[in-house]
Order: structure tokens, then C-alpha cells, then sequence
């Protein structure tokens, strides 16, 4: 039986698969961390409505503050301080420290990602240096072809939790803050400012859309990119 030859270029090639998937995924995050998405999907015609109150112009002043929060270098006192035009908070106490986990979670994912496209770039440097372009080449290719497969995995869950049964995104969405969060600490009232500001519609979207622009990149590089021997 034959067997793979794990040289340095095999192995290298490789890291690359694997670290790809990760750039793309926190490209998509990075995307998603922006104004741009709030204020699209704000304004999209299928975007429930608040039931306590809050008008499109109420969430596009507030929202902004979480996200903003969550890749700053603020203390949970950014959220803290923020209060209603009557005095009282914007954000409970229970609230505020799900956000501080939801904030150490975060950066950590986009160190992450930073670190992925640090290693990616070194890696082609040594690539280029030893003459292994063609190896670092099919490895994000390859990196590409995961990418297509985990894509397709995360917008059927979230396509299928909006077309079909809101039960199916909602055992994913769960089954992630479970891995992510201790106990119940991510559910909230209906009545909470977190929940009036992104409900279960604006997670699915988010995933929606970190799917597809995942799939985008992968697709890029997977079929952009001409395989090298």
C-alpha cells in the first residue's frame, strides 16, 4: 500500500488548508462586526418588529454602542453607562455580564484571526524562499474546497431554520452558546433590550450571511486559484 510522503512541503501545504477556513471565518465575523450589516438588516421589510416599543431609528441608535463595544477597548462601563431618556438603564445587570463574555469571545475570535493570516503570510514568505509556491498554492485550494463544505453546512442550518422549522437554527443556536457560555446566562426576557435590539431573526441572518460570504472566499480560492505540480 502506498503511503503519503510527509515532507516539509506536504506538511506546510497542508497548515495552509487548515488555517484557511479560519481566515475566512474571521473575515466574515470581522464583516458582520461593522455598521454595515445592522443597517442593512434593520431596513430589511422582514425584520420583526419590537412589541415594547422600539422604532427602526431606536435600534439603529442603540445598536451601534454593542458592537462597537464588543471590538473596542472599553469596559463593560461603555454599556453600563447608557440609559433611556427617562434615566433608566439601557442594559440589566444580567445583560451587561453576558456582553462582557460575549466581548471576551469575540476578540478572542479575531485574534485568532489575526493570528491566521499572520501564520499565512510567513508561511508564503518560507513558501516563496524554498521554492514551495506550487504546495502553498493546492493547500489554499484545499483550505478553499473545506471552506466550500463548511459554508454549505452552516447555511443549510440557518437557510433551513428560516424556511422550514425555527426549531432547527434555534437547536444550533443553543448547541453554540452552551460551548461558549455557562449555563443559562444567554437567555433573556423578550422585554430585555438585548433581545428588542437582536432578535432570534438577526442570529439567523448573521449566520446566513457569514455562510455565504465564507462560501464566497472558499469558492475564490478553490476554483480561482489554477492547482500547481
Amino acid at each position: 500500500m502506498e503511503t503519503m510522503k510527509l515532507n516539509l512541503p506536504t506538511i506546510l501545504s497542508y497548515l495552509v488548508s487548515l488555517l484557511t477556513p479560519l481566515a475566512l471565518i474571521g473575515l466574515a465575523l470581522r464583516i458582520l462586526l461593522t455598521p454595515v450589516y445592522f443597517t442593512i438588516e434593520y431596513n430589511m421589510p422582514y425584520f420583526p418588529a419590537d412589541e415594547y416599543g422600539f422604532t427602526k431609528a431606536d435600534r439603529l441608535q442603540w445598536a451601534p454602542f454593542a458592537v462597537e463595544y464588543l471590538v473596542n477597548s472599553a469596559d463593560i462601563s461603555y454599556l453600563g453607562d447608557l440609559n433611556f431618556e427617562d434615566g433608566s438603564p439601557l442594559y440589566g445587570q444580567r445583560e451587561l455580564n453576558h456582553m462582557k463574555d460575549v466581548k471576551n469571545v469575540v476578540q478572542g475570535s479575531l485574534r485568532v484571526w489575526y493570528s491566521s493570516l499572520a501564520i499565512l503570510i510567513l508561511l508564503a514568505i518560507f513558501a516563496s524562499r524554498g521554492s514551495w509556491i506550487p504546495d502553498y498554492i493546492n493547500g489554499l485550494r484545499r483550505g478553499g474546497m473545506w471552506m466550500i463544505g463548511l459554508s454549505a453546512s452552516l447555511g443549510f442550518i440557518a437557510g433551513a431554520g428560516i424556511l422550514l422549522n425555527p426549531d432547527i437554527f434555534w437547536a444550533f443556536f443553543s448547541g453554540f452558546h452552551t460551548l461558549f457560555f455557562a449555563g443559562n446566562s444567554w437567555l433573556f426576557y423578550y422585554s430585555d433590550t438585548l433581545i428588542r435590539l437582536f432578535p432570534i431573526r438577526f442570529w439567523q441572518d448573521a449566520f446566513l450571511w457569514a455562510a455565504v460570504l465564507s462560501l464566497g472566499g472558499g469558492t475564490g480560492l478553490a476554483y480561482g486559484l489554477k492547482q500547481r505540480v
